[in-house]
């Protein structure tokens, strides 16, 4: 049986695996300097895989990650996808289009909304999307799950990073509000049968749901 260095190593080979694209890196080091906690390389690699089997023309993402994730996405979508990001900080939201231009991506395949989330996502049209990624607050998680629900076409995916909550979720005796929120929309979307759910133990955990 594996012991936790064997699991660490492990970890650590899946993040390294794949090669992350300029572009996004470049985005990486800019969200450190801004303090963003952007996806790791292998739940990068996660997303543009979904984006890619799903062939995913419509997404919108909560969250910019200051482009990590968006260039990611991009990178799994087709040549004539859009790409919708949605973020409350306007300095994030210029290192995400900073990351697009150096990734080659022509403007007309980004939206960038600045906003709260709760206050664009209604405004966006019913069944209109394929993939919706939930990367924003965490105390926002059941509302902007209600929103999700409502702009995913029949057959879409959910996918939310840091579904593990830096490893708290597991625990039983984390209480922090935080780590509740995130723990009760995992079982939430796992008890729904109107959904198909995997828990990925990716970065900080990647929360999938295909919207039956």
């Amino acid at each position: 049986m594996a012991g936790a260095a064997d699991k660490a190593q492990s970890w650590t080979y899946a993040e390294e695996v794949v090669a992350e694209p300029p572009a996004a890196a470049a985005a990486r080091e800019r969200a450190a300097e801004l303090g963003v906690p952007a996806v790791s390389v292998g739940v990068g690699a996660l997303l543009r895989a979904v984006a890619a089997a799903s062939s995913a023309r419509h997404v919108v993402e909560i969250g910019t990650g200051a482009g990590v994730s968006g260039v990611w996405l991009l990178a799994g979508m087709p040549s004539d996808g859009v790409l919708t990001t949605i973020d409350v900080d306007v300095e994030y939201q210029r290192s995400a289009r900073a990351a697009f231009t150096q990734a080659g991506v022509p403007a007309s395949r980004t939206r960038t909304i600045a906003g709260r989330a709760l206050e664009v996502l209604p405004r966006l049209a019913n069944g209109s999307y394929d993939l919706v990624v939930l990367d924003g607050e965490v105390a926002e998680l059941s509302d902007l799950l209600v929103q999700a629900t409502r702009l995913l076409r029949s057959g879409g995916t959910l996918a939310i990073p840091h579904a593990l909550w830096f490893d708290r979720v597991a625990d039983p005796a984390r209480r922090d509000p935080e780590t509740v929120a995130m723990r009760e929309v995992v079982r939430t979307l796992a008890e729904d049968e109107g959904w198909l759910t995997a828990l990925v133990p990716s970065g900080t955990g990647v929360l999938l749901a295909v919207r039956r």
